[in-house]
């Protein structure tokens, strides 16, 4: 009996146990397919997934299992946390993200999400981290984000969000994190924002905010970040925002601030490391206090209306590195107010000093000399500063700009400032210098700008100054300086900007090496003595663009060959004493727009074309034997050369012998056309004759053996007038790339015949070089065209910055260095094409998949199927607008806006390109990536966040610790060579051609970048 009952009681749990079983397996497959489905709704919404993330969300492993996807240990099969940053992924966000309710934490920042935030986020109860950040959501800021009460950090920076900052959300009591920098809110800054109290981050950078910043952010107690800056925000500054004894970045910079600082404030915000103050109103002294907040590294206060003395404590904020004054009405006129700077000596990291545009005055103390070796940039000028320049200023040896100009120095420039060697801008402009220029300004081989101008110095001008390889700018105008200019200047091949002699009294003959300046833009020899004739060599400085030698002693004519300086914009030769005739080949100058030959002894005939036809553009008064010429210049008609009869009889002594001649040859001239008549017609207009004498043409078998017959395993890759295969030739086994058109499509002969006429004329180590060409017909007699050009071993530009789905982007990364060298060697090549081409050429279609690297990973620029020799696209476009179906056909996204308005080619349709190549470089993101919507372009989703900000936009693989940095660079060194190269994409990129640099200053800019942040490395 006992057995049986025990048995019936084992059976009966056995019972129970299986039902509690199934029961539990129920609930498990029910939360599985929940999660389970939502995953797969999430990944249906993607549309592009380059780096193959979503791959693994496939059935052969559970979802937990996922890539980005991590389950709870409690809740096994729950998903709590989906992770996807930087994976470039495009697409919108599923409302069925609602549906993982167990999630804690959703991180989708620096993908390319687009539409709006769905608002079935609300359901997620448990979320307590959302970073949506770097994404292009649009619409506003979901409402029902406020039903995730136990969120703690909201990031939603970086997106074109629109609207207000939801009313709704001072229910998320427990945030820690709120960030909406860097998008369209308009409205106030909420006050309730005041009573989030557990709040360390407040950060609202960028938007377009306005009103007054609420009194209420004084209750936030823990703030440790608050950054308002780039607003429209007005008033004053709550004074309990000055309280918050954990701050450590207080940034209000680019507003409309005003009001004074709180004395207390370094004592009230003891832990502060950043403090920008630019660009608002602010007014009153700075705060003595500031030497008490013991932490601060950035000092900005730049474009306020402070005003009285510098406090002449900070030197006790030893770790600072940035202190910029400027533009402000701060005094000195004696010794106790300039001891801030013997202060500042104690700060051993101190890099950079600005104090520009004040109200300093007095005599800058010796202290100077002493501040930081640090010190990178020490600018002081449009100040009132007397004195010397202090003795000992070699001391800081590091400086790359110094700037002195516009103050009243006097006394001689040290003879040691040579031994500055990493300097790159020297300024000392607009002062009362005096003495000799020292021969030792010739040791400064990295300076770039040298700016001496409007001084009193005197004697002879260095020879020394020829070492100055790197020097683009030379200004020595409105001194005393008196000799010869020395041969040496003229070999400084690299000056590409401005050299300015004017207002000195310089004497002797301009040398036959002036035609060695190939690079330079202006050349200014106004008010000297300079005497003999103007050198026929000018005509080889093929990109001058201003030429003034007005107010000498110049004899002898005006050369022919100024009329080859096709970039000609400006030119004066005013009261000389030049003679002869005006060359009629400065008819041919069409970009020149103001000439003035007055006050000289020319004679002749004027001419009447180009600008001679443009009477308010030319001056030749003074000139009284000229004649002719338009009406509107009122010279008298020139006289005949000969009587009718005279001419009658020699034109019967010319046309006897021409006519007996004509006779003569007739029967050869008819043996001729039949010959021609008789043989059969090929097509004489061969695209490829302009290369013909330069490149031998291969067969079409022989390209065909060279390719495996044009074998899809060779194929590089296609375009939009052929394709481009790998072969090998056979007489040298070498590696070359054999473009091969597709003359079926429209354009196609154009292309070609474009191509060869730039490569006639083009040769530079950073342009793909070409081998030869075939123009032939293929097996089948159909016409066949190809070039053929060295092969680049590591492929393009885009290859590396955008590689394939299957490709590993870390393995395949560029580091720092290399994208400097490859926007380096593109600027080279335009600058070369630009400036140094006769004539110039305009690419037209720059773009990374025309940037080929070769086997030593230097760039070299290719295709130049839609090229345009500047002489014959500016012919183009003086002829009517019916030929509009001629335009640019460059790639989307490249293309200057003005091309699309139908604008003229010019060289500065290429540094738009430039532009764009280059933001595209370092942040990783193509010009027409999917999340540019709505009128966001790469270059306003740059500016958003230039400077301040600038990692948060560059290709995050830059922020890795790049070992092949040979200086080992720190962060800050890191953010500073970005801001200068964005900076130059950013000015090249403006949407006014006017405005863009040119490709010259472009080389010059970013060799300097590379050579401040990595010496002068070339690898």
């Amino acid at each position: 009996m006992e057995v049986t009952m025990l048995l019936l009681s084992l059976l009966l749990f056995l019972n129970s146990f299986n039902h509690f079983r199934f029961a539990a397996t129920a609930r498990t497959l029910f939360t599985d397919e929940t999660d389970l489905l939502a995953l797969l709704a999430f990944k249906d919404g993607i549309t592009s997934d380059p780096s193959g993330v979503l791959s693994t969300w496939n059935a052969t492993t559970h979802f937990c299992g996922w890539e980005g996807v991590t389950c709870g240990r409690k809740h096994q099969q729950r998903v709590i946390a989906l992770d996807l940053s930087s994976r470039g992924l495009v697409g919108s966000l599923t409302p069925a993200i609602g549906n993982l309710t167990f999630l804690r934490k959703i991180n989708l920042q620096n993908n390319s999400f687009f539409d709006s935030i769905p608002s079935h986020i609300g359901h997620l109860h448990r979320l307590q981290r959302l970073n949506l950040s770097f994404n292009s959501f649009v619409r506003g800021i979901p409402v029902e984000l406020s039903n995730c009460s136990d969120l703690r950090r909201l990031d939603l920076s970086n997106n074109p969000l629109a609207g207000r900052i939801p009313h709704e959300l001072r229910s998320l009591t427990k945030l820690e994190y709120l960030l909406l920098e860097t998008n369209n809110i308009t409205g106030v800054i909420p006050p309730w924002i005041g009573n989030l109290s557990s709040l360390l981050v407040l950060t609202l950078y960028s938007n377009s905010l306005e009103g007054s910043i609420p009194e209420e952010l004084g209750n936030l107690a823990n703030l440790r970040f608050f950054q308002v800056s780039a607003n429209l925000l007005s008033g004053i500054i709550p004074l309990r925002l000055y309280n918050f004894s954990y701050l450590y970045l207080f940034n209000v910079a680019g507003n409309q601030l005003q009001g004074s600082l709180p004395p207390t404030l370094g004592n009230t915000l003891p832990r502060l490391n950043y403090l920008c103050l630019g660009g608002n109103r602010f007014e009153g002294p700075i705060p003595a206090s500031l030497g008490n907040a013991t932490g601060i590294v950035d000092l900005d206060v730049y474009e306020n209306n402070f005003s009285g003395q510098v406090p002449s404590n900070l030197g006790r904020l030893q770790g600072l590195y940035h202190i910029n004054l400027g533009s402000n009405q701060l005094e000195a006129s004696h010794a106790n107010g300039w001891a801030f700077i013997d202060s500042l000596t104690n700060c051993s990291f101190l890099q950079i000093l600005g104090l520009n545009i004040n109200l300093l005055g007095g005599i800058l103390p010796k202290s100077i000399t002493n501040l930081s070796i640090e010190l990178q940039l020490l600018t002081v000028e449009s100040n009132h500063i007397s004195g010397n320049i202090p003795s000992g200023i070699e001391n800081l040896f590091n400086l790359y700009a110094l700037g002195f100009e516009n103050n009243l120095l006097t006394g001689n420039i040290p003879e040691d400032i040579g031994k500055l060697h990493m300097l790159q801008v020297l300024s000392l402009g607009r002062n009362r210098l005096t003495g000799t220029l020292p021969s030792s300004l010739g040791n400064l081989t990295q300076l770039n700008r040298l700016y001496l101008d409007s001084n009193a110095f005197e004697g002879p001008i260095p020879s020394s100054l020829g070492n100055l390889q790197h020097l683009a700018d030379l200004h020595l105008s409105q001194n005393n300086l008196s000799g010869s200019i020395p041969n040496e200047i003229f070999n400084l091949s690299f000056l590409s900007n401005y050299m300015d002699f004017s207002d000195n009294y310089l004497t002797g003959e301009l040398p036959l090496d002036v035609g060695s300046m190939v690079n330079v833009r202006a050349l200014v020899f106004s008010g000297n003595k300079l005497s003999g004739e103007i050198p026929g060599t000018f005509g080889n400085c093929e990109v001058l663009e201003y030429l003034f030698v007005d107010n000498n002693f110049l004899q002898g004519t005006i050369p022919p060959s100024l009329g080859d300086i096709k970039a000609l914009q400006y030119l004066d030769l005013s009261h000389n004493n030049l003679s002869g005739p005006i060359p009629e080949l400065l008819e041919n100058l069409h970009l020149l727009e103001y000439l003035n030959l007055s006050f000289n002894h020319l004679d002749g005939a004027v001419p009447t074309k180009g600008i001679f036809n443009n009477a308010p553009a030319i001056s030749l008064i003074g000139n009284y034997g000229l004649c002719g010429g338009i009406p509107e210049l009122h010279f008298p008609a020139c006289p005949k050369k000969s009587s009718e009869k005279s001419g009658r009889s020699h034109l019967v002594r010319v046309l006897i012998p021409i006519i007996s001649a004509i006779l003569c040859l007739t029967p050869i001239f008819l043996l001729v056309f039949l010959y021609w008549k008789q043989k059969p017609r090929k097509d004489t207009r061969s695209p490829a004759s302009s290369l013909d004498d330069k490149y031998p043409k291969i067969s079409y078998r022989e390209l065909a053996e060279a390719t495996d017959g044009f074998s899809s395993t060779n194929l590089i890759g296609t375009g939009r007038y052929g394709s481009v295969y790998k072969g090998s030739l056979l007489h040298d086994d070498a590696a070359v790339a054999v473009k091969v058109f597709n003359l079926q499509q429209l354009g196609a002969i154009k292309s070609f015949i474009a191509e060869c006429d730039a490569l006639r004329i083009i040769r530079h180590r950073n342009l793909v070089k070409i081998i030869t060409l075939c123009s032939s017909v293929d097996f089948r007699g159909d016409d066949f065209k190809a070039l053929v050009f060295e092969f680049m071993p590591n492929g393009s530009l885009e290859d590396w910055l955008h590689p394939g789905i299957n490709e590993q982007r870390m393995m395949n990364s560029l580091n720092l260095l290399q994208r400097l060298n490859i926007a380096i060697d593109v600027a080279e090549a335009l600058d070369y094409l630009h400036h140094n081409c006769q004539p110039p050429v305009v690419h037209c279609d720059l773009k990374p998949g025309n940037v080929l690297l070769d086997a030593d990973m230097v760039a070299r620029v290719g295709d130049f199927g839609l090229a345009k020799i500047l002489c014959e696209a500016m012919s183009m476009s003086l002829q009517n607008s019916a030929n509009s179906t001629d335009v640019i056909r460059g790639t989307i996204g490249y293309v200057a806006p003005e091309y699309g308005a139908g604008g003229q080619i010019s060289t500065s349709g290429d540094v738009y390109s430039y532009g764009f190549l280059l933001l595209e470089i370092f942040t990783g993101k193509r010009p027409v990536d999917d999340a540019f919507r709505n009128g966001l372009t790469l270059d306003s989703f740059v500016k958003m966040a230039f400077p301040d900000r600038i990692e948060e936009i560059i290709d995050p693989l830059l922020l890795i610790q790049d070992d092949d940095d040979p200086r080992g660079s720190t962060t800050r060194s890191l953010h500073q060579c970005l801001v200068a190269v964005i900076r130059v994409g950013l000015l090249c990129s403006t949407l006014s051609p006017g405005e863009r640099m040119n490709m010259r200053d472009v080389a010059t800019e970013m060799h300097a970048i590379r050579n401040a942040y990595f010496g002068r490395s070339e690898s």
